[in-house]
């Protein structure tokens, strides 16, 4: 077996209870895994401020997989970056349903240039949800109640600070990449995120089971996708 050290970054918010359904999945199959914890309040913390400790998790080990969930996407090709400038580059990026920067794009930007809100207000319309956002429609509709009832606790407002930041890598790093993708995504939802990997990576995204909160709602799923090595 290929033992593997995943560094599991978190979406907007930066709560690393977010992982806690994986991470024994991942543990039990042999693997070591990092669910990272962001000061997301913190308005003076944007992404290099991420991607520092997230680095820190991740420094000393040549098996390490940089998993970025949702604004987590920004995080690790930064890292990915930093590592590989290190002589110690990845072994994987795993997007889970994240946001795919381009060099230089801030995550503030990003929903306008991929076109975030059509796509989200055409899959409502057609889906029969509310065009309204909100988090029982969007990011819990398929979460057990209890595990978001749990997740209260946990949640932080995610500070302006890193929408205004740059994504500071010269390109995609040149690490293998995968894409996955929850099929019942509301808020990224699957033709839009199909789209901006195959546009921006020229990669096409697994899709498994899940929302957005894939993590949350889909556990045993999203492990299993994420111990296949690309």
């Amino acid at each position: 077996m290929t033992r593997m050290h995943f560094v599991l970054v978190p979406g907007a918010g930066g709560a690393g209870w977010y992982w806690h359904r994986v991470v024994p999945l991942l543990e039990a199959a042999g693997h070591t895994a990092v669910p990272v914890d962001l000061p997301a309040d913190d308005e003076s913390a944007g992404l290099p401020e991420y991607a520092a400790i997230t680095l820190a998790a991740a420094r000393g080990h040549d098996d390490a997989v940089l998993v970025g969930q949702s604004l987590g996407g920004f995080t690790v090709p930064m890292v990915a970056q930093a590592l590989g400038d290190a002589g110690r580059p990845p072994r994987e990026i795993v997007l889970v349903n994240a946001m795919i920067p381009l060099p230089g794009e801030t995550p503030g930007d990003w929903w306008d240039n991929v076109g975030q809100a059509e796509a989200r207000l055409e899959a409502a319309e057609q889906g029969g949800w509310p065009v309204e956002f909100d988090l029982s429609s969007y990011f819990l509709h398929d979460v057990d109640p209890h595990v978001a009832a749990a997740g209260e606790q946990h949640e932080r407002a995610e500070a302006d600070a890193v929408f205004g930041s740059v994504c500071d890598i010269r390109a995609w790093p040149d690490v293998p990449t995968r894409v996955i993708t929850g099929a019942d995504d509301r808020f990224f939802p699957l033709a839009l995120q199909q789209r901006v990997a195959r546009e921006r990576l020229g990669a096409e995204p697994h899709v498994v089971p899940g929302g957005h909160l894939v993590a949350l709602s889909q556990p045993d799923v999203l492990a299993s996708a994420l111990m296949e090595l690309s």
